[in-house]
């Protein structure tokens, strides 16, 4: 230390060194290979053009710069490389220096590159809050001069993607010098690490696998010792990498990932307005309900959980991952939710101090979960009679008063009910889970069993029974008397005694599963019982067979160790359990909230009767709040174009492709004809291959389009949806994982499934040839119709 340079692989530099000096010392003090460099502290280069400081820093600099030997000298300013505000590229770097005069004449000129233009525009462009207004006014500009590396290959490493802010390590690499990367004049090879595999790199990388896995391992172990994201310069001189810069990742916190792989489950497709200001407080207090009795109250609210892109609705999952942290667990564990491929080295849960202090409130959650059977019965019988209850008014015989009081009375039922399909799927997957679990390494195939296949109220919530029931009836007409059901429907049974069991039999199928739409969670659809036609001709075509029969637990018990069965079979019993209590919750759950929809045709009735509105429906592209204010006074909006134009926005908004995954507010959908159609890769979830034409069936009353052999393609699946694989070969749906109604449902029928298929019903042309490999989730589209 000369007292005017400081030897940053030796000494603590001072603080007016700068963070880029600051950080050189701290990769050589951690033990990374750092270059021999020196600091020009910013208070020592104050005094440059003083002739008696600049001799003594020619002499000091004489002491370490040997000559016919590579230095560069770059900037170390008191504003560079800090945790808001990088700074990264607003001050001079100068390479290529041979010599102590060449050393000194770029410290000159770095040491100048203080409040150019750009560098003004950079920060008021940067200011907190947006202001415009630069925070600092002539920052004090130290230097590093550092021995060159001469490498064969170097580049930059990211801790995250600075992007997106996932947990992946991002590295890009140039052959030769990394400033080739800041010229923009080369393109860089791009490797992505995800937790010990990599999901991008190239097909033949100029830089060797075992280099670049070093620089992955060392970039996780930089950032974890810094205790937070960072962005390293490296350079590889053929034997070596050599650590050239550290400093913070900057903007991370503002970065919002949106996720529609949980929120296409349980509110798929295109949703109007009313739907969306009713359902999002509905089902989001009711999620907040259980995240809060885990982790106590939060400021969480329904409206920050849940956003609406292109019509479609995308959990926030930055609301879950402050959850995540608060009970311990690592932020990163969010990206295995949203299905974020895992690797080797996964975040993992540890026990830390905060998941001790929630532990009580935990253990006494997990007590009450345990034990959440008898519950949920008496939710499906609370429920129910809460239904009954309301079903019993009819909201036609309501004043306005009473209408918006019948309205507040199913917000909180369907709260009631939201949470109980929340917890009761939950579970099921929980059990399902630990019963594979206890049968790997038996033989037992776990895809072939049916926990549920030995209880009796198994079909007493499933509507394929009932159509099972009417398709044995309807079987015994005459072809004539068929035809003439699947041309006219319910008006062919009018004036016919004989025919009378088929209309009983309609009808106890309607009492019971009449609230069932194509999508339970939009009641702005039809329910059956508006639609009975279409369940008659549901019935006209036989059910095919169910494929292999399920196993239940006498089939499987001889396959498992003697000592293991007492252990297993109350899993198997539970799993079998929450089977049927997830289909009778969701039953109820759907019967409750499509009450909405007759409400709400009451009230769009009235409105149309003053004069509002034009049709009854109309209703639907409203938002709550403006429906109660022109309930209350006709003339507080201006509905007319307001529904004209948010109906045009929906019809333009079917037209969008949009992503699993959205970061950021500002995000843009593209149209589904720019996108290409050749290939589409989902998720493998019920074994096998087909080739056939693909049917686009959007909507249930689209069935009639599919035929037998046709590959199912279709936005979502849930039980109302299941007769329409009696035809089908295969199904490729948009959304779904591996125990949706799609894919339990195809495992039953012994067909292959691909869920999660972005963008399918978009992309796939309706009668194109299409291949579905059931094992690794390629749909590959190889003709389009003609």
């Amino acid at each position: 230390m000369s007292g005017l340079l400081v030897d940053l692989r030796r000494h603590q530099p001072p603080a007016d060194a700068g963070g880029k000096a600051q950080g050189l010392h701290w990769l050589a003090a951690h033990g990374h290979p750092v270059p021999r460099a020196w600091v020009l502290p910013g208070s020592v280069a104050a005094g440059l053009g003083d002739p008696a400081r600049r001799a003594a820093i020619r002499a000091a600099l004489t002491t370490v710069v040997a000559e016919g030997r590579p230095y560069a000298v770059r900037s170390s300013a008191d504003v560079e490389d800090g945790a808001e505000r990088s700074f990264a590229g607003q001050f001079r770097t100068i390479l290529d220096l041979e010599g102590v005069d060449a050393v000194l004449a770029a410290l000159d000129e770095v040491v100048g590159s203080a409040m150019t233009d750009g560098l003004s525009t950079y920060l008021g462009a940067t200011a907190p809050g947006g202001s415009g207004s630069p925070t600092v006014s002539g920052p004090a500009i130290g230097a590093v001069v550092q021995e060159l590396v001469v490498p064969v290959g170097a580049g930059v490493a990211f801790s995250k993607n600075p992007l997106t802010g996932l947990d992946e390590v991002v590295v890009e690499a140039v052959p030769g010098r990394g400033d080739r990367l800041m010229s923009g004049g080369e393109t860089p090879e791009r490797w992505v690490d995800r937790w010990g595999a990599w999901v991008e790199r190239p097909p033949e990388g100029r830089v060797p696998d075992a280099v670049m896995a070093e620089v992955v391992g060392a970039t996780r172990r930089i950032a974890a010792a810094r205790g937070g994201p960072v962005d390293l310069e490296w350079a590889w001189d053929g034997r070596r990498v050599w650590w050239l810069q550290v400093r913070p990742i900057t903007g991370l916190e503002g970065i919002r990932l949106y996720s529609n792989r949980i929120s296409r489950e349980v509110l798929p497709g295109l949703i109007k307005p009313l739907v969306w200001t009713v359902n999002v407080p509905v089902v989001n207090r009711a999620w907040i309900r259980l995240l809060e009795s885990l982790v106590g109250p939060t400021e969480l609210t329904p409206d920050r959980l849940a956003r609406r892109f292109g019509g479609r609705a995308y959990f926030e999952m930055g609301a879950l991952g402050d959850v995540f942290e608060e009970l311990g667990m690592p932020r990163e564990a969010l990206e295995l939710l949203i299905g974020l491929p895992p690797g080797p080295e996964r975040p993992r849960f540890r026990l830390s101090a905060t998941t001790l202090r929630h532990l009580p409130r935990m253990l006494r959650v997990a007590g009450q979960l345990a034990a959440y059977g008898p519950t949920v019965r008496r939710e499906v019988g609370g429920i129910a009679a809460a239904t009954r209850a309301l079903e019993a008014v009819e909201p036609a015989d309501l004043d306005d008063a009473a209408l918006h009081g019948r309205i507040e009375d199913l917000m909180e039922l369907g709260e009631r009910a939201a949470y109980a399909n929340i917890v009761t799927p939950l579970l099921m997957n929980l059990y399902t889970r630990l019963l594979g679990l206890g049968l790997a390494g038996t033989g037992v195939d776990p895809h072939r069993v049916d926990p549920a296949s030995d209880r009796t109220d198994r079909h007493h919530y499933d509507p394929r029974a009932g159509i099972h029931t009417l398709g044995e009836l309807l079987a015994g007409l005459t072809p004539g008397d068929r035809d003439s059901i699947r041309e006219h429907g319910v008006g062919a049974l009018v004036g016919r005694p004989d025919l009378a069991p088929i209309r009983d039999a309609l009808d106890a199928f309607l009492e019971r599963f009449g609230a069932l739409s194509d999508s339970g969670n939009d009641f702005s659809l039809p329910r059956w019982r508006e639609e009975p036609d279409t369940i008659l001709r549901m019935a006209l075509d036989e059910p095919r067979s169910m494929g292999e029969a399920a196993l239940g637990w006498d089939r499987i018990a001889p396959s498992l160790p003697a000592l293991q069965r007492p252990l297993l079979r109350p899993i198997f019993a539970k799993a079998g359990a929450y089977r049927v209590y997830r289909e009778a919750i969701s039953l109820g759950y759907t019967r409750a909230y499509g009450l909405f929809r007759a409400t709400f045709l009451e009230a769009g009735r009235r409105l149309v009767d003053r004069g509002v509105l034009d049709a009854p429906d109309d209703v639907f592209y409203l938002e709550l709040a403006e429906l109660e204010a022109l309930l209350r006074d006709g003339e507080a909006v201006a509905a007319r174009p307001l529904v004209l134009a948010r109906r045009e926005e929906l019809e333009e908004a079917a037209e969008l492709l949009l992503p699993d995954l959205i970061f950021g507010d500002d995000y843009v959908p593209s149209r589904a004809a720019a996108a290409g159609t050749e290939r589409i890769v989902g998720l493998a979830s019920s074994r096998g291959h087909h080739r056939g034409p693909a049917r686009v069936i959007r909507g249930l009353a689209e069935r009639d389009r599919l035929q037998r052999g046709d590959v199912l393609v279709i936005p979502h699946s849930d039980v109302a949806w299941t007769p329409l694989f009696a035809r089908a070969s295969a199904v490729v749906a948009e959304s779904g994982g591996m125990l949706s109604h799609a894919s339990i449902v195809a495992r039953e029928f012994g067909i292959p499934c691909v869920v999660s298929a972005t963008g399918a019903c978009s992309r796939i042309p309706d009668g194109a040839v299409v291949t579905v490999d059931g094992y690794q989730g390629d749909v590959v589209i190889e003709a389009p119709a003609a």
